[in-house]
């Protein structure tokens, strides 16, 4: 590249064509920067101090060099202005305040120059470069690619892709997977950053949407549309789920996917390392398609939480196990392809919470409405579960219960209201012997209950609620899926302690939506902008006198 500063016209265009053409970007760039490259060794010799301009003719291979100069009436800079009578000899008719053209006779660079323009030239180029790949790549997220693995460093697998390097990380491999170099291995682009080593792509094989993509490539239907892969879950390397569909009702896309004799699934099998895929028929039913997503198990029955987004599964006493999985993963993957935490649990299990349930039920209604026993298990055995329920609900609903009527249903309503204040007094009391100030409780969604909630959480003044965000208030509390010990795992493990992010918001038992948790913070708030009054404008000194005058008289 030395030799490209002090070479002829001839040779600068055949470099820059040589240099375009393996580095794959555009000729005018490779020009450019040799522009670049000439003008700094040219400063250097001139002077750096110089606005000085170099023109390579992309045709002809003609070399300009000049220097830009203000005209002006007195010289102060002699690096970068003329005078008006220096400046007629360059330009006729130059006039002050123009900016003319000073031509340079060419350089012949020496060794030191001729090196600094090849460093210049090299970072021209391999920007350029960068860029390309990253022009190249940017929006291929989530396309499978073939590569070649270059190198293994720290775990991390650096696959050559060509014209550009993609990493697989250490977590988005297939466990146990040996990864050699020279070998080719396919996998999907996940992220593409912009960085200034270069673009960095990030590649996967632990991805759901890699065993998507598997999967199109190796059945038209879904590559044409005809069949949809809904969901996806995988514990990578041991066993995977896709609920899939069929938007043409003659075709089975369970069978699609399996293809004859199991050669479609087996060739996606193989690539994932001998991964287990259960190919699961999509339902917009939810529990139909828990039911199917647990396969192998039977499922006796399905009780959807849809406020809490729990799905309770009944399974017969010799299910359970199967339903389960080892170490959970069957009733994982099914959570995780369903978007529901699922809980198991056998008839057995399943008869003796409702019992619990609904005795507990009866004994609060029998208590606070002070009603017998018979009476509290109607309403238990109808559906009510709460005071609210009672007290708000049409009297039609209560008088339509067998041995009710019109005149016991008023009844009940008035004593669920009065049960509700005594409760909501009580609460009351709680709430101020724990400090918590009134002026939180005129905030709106709040009630007295959930005031000593956030009492007992040490939040007793308005800028202790305001400090709050939002989710770290209304947050439901999330749980570990119910596991039982299968015999075939071994001894039972250990559960890690619980995480900050599980513990849930201080008020996430009450069911509050992120919509009402935003209106009670910013009430909160609302204090802090009370106080910002807007400062008075300040008094012209004219009107300030007669205003002290007008104040005088």
């Amino acid at each position: 590249m030395a030799s490209a500063i002090s070479a002829n016209k001839a040779e600068l265009l055949a470099i820059a064509k040589s240099v375009a053409s393996e580095k794959m970007i555009d000729e005018s760039i490779v020009i450019e920067a040799m522009e670049e490259a000439i003008q700094k060794s040219a400063r250097n010799r001139y002077g750096a101090e110089n606005d000085i301009r170099a023109k390579l003719d992309s045709v002809t291979g003609d070399l300009t060099l000049w220097r830009v100069v203000e005209v002006v009436e007195e010289v102060e800079d002699y690096f970068k202005q003329v005078d008006l009578k220096a400046a007629e000899k360059l330009q006729e008719g130059a006039a002050v305040g123009d900016f003319i053209v000073d031509p340079l006779p060419p350089v012949d660079l020496g060794r030191i120059d001729a090196q600094s323009a090849k460093q210049v030239i090299f970072q021209k180029v391999r920007d350029a470069e960068r860029e390309r790949q990253f022009e190249e790549f940017k929006d291929r997220g989530g396309e499978i690619i073939t590569g070649v693995i270059k190198s293994v460093e720290f775990g991390h697998v650096i696959v050559n892709l060509g014209r550009a390097e993609g990493v697989i990380r250490r977590d988005q491999q297939i466990p146990r997977e040996a990864a050699r170099p020279n070998e080719r291995i396919r996998a999907l682009i996940s992220k593409v950053e912009r960085n200034n080593r270069g673009p960095q792509i990030f590649l996967s094989r632990a991805a759901p949407d890699f065993m998507r993509k598997l999967f199109a490539q190796e059945v038209p239907e879904i590559y044409d549309g005809i069949i949809e892969i809904k969901a996806a879950a995988r514990d990578p390397g041991s066993r995977a789920k896709i609920g899939v569909i069929s938007h043409d009702s003659s075709i089975d896309p369970v069978g699609a996917c399996v293809g004859m004799k199991g050669s479609r699934v087996q060739a996606v099998v193989q690539e994932l390392q001998g991964e287990k895929i259960d190919i699961i028929p999509w339902s917009d039913d939810i529990a139909t398609f828990v039911v199917n997503a647990l396969q192998p198990a039977t499922v006796a029955r399905v009780v959807l939480d849809e406020e809490e987004g729990r799905i309770e599964v009944v399974v017969p006493d010799d299910q359970l196990s199967l339903a389960i999985g080892r170490r959970g993963q069957n009733v994982r993957l099914a959570s995780q392809l369903t978007g529901h935490q699922i809980d198991i649990m056998t008839e057995e299990e399943a008869s003796e919470k409702r019992s619990k349930e609904f005795a507990e039920r009866s004994k609060m209604f029998e208590e606070e409405l002070d009603v017998d026993e018979t009476l509290s298990q109607l309403l238990v055995a109808e559906g009510f579960a709460m005071l609210e329920e009672v007290a708000y609900v049409d009297n039609s609903e209560l008088a339509a219960i067998e041995g009710f009527d019109e005149e016991l249903g008023a009844e009940l309503q008035s004593r669920a209201v009065e049960a509700l204040e005594r409760q909501e007094s009580t609460h009351r009391e709680a709430r101020r012997e724990l400090g918590v100030e009134d002026a939180i409780a005129d905030i709106p969604h709040l009630t007295e209950g959930m005031l000593v909630t956030l009492g007992k959480a040490g939040i007793k003044t308005l800028d202790d609620l305001a400090d709050l965000a939002t989710d770290e208030l209304i947050a439901k509390k999330r749980e570990a899926p119910r596991r039982r010990n299968n015999p075939a795992d071994g001894p039972p493990m250990r559960r890690p302690p619980q995480r900050e992010q599980d513990k849930g918001g201080v008020l996430g038992d009450y069911g509050l939506s992120e919509e009402q948790g935003n209106e009670i913070i910013m009430a909160a708030r609302a204090h802090w902008f009370e106080d910002e009054e807007p400062a008075a404008p300040a008094a012209e000194p004219d009107n300030q006198e007669a205003a002290d005058a007008d104040s005088t008289q």
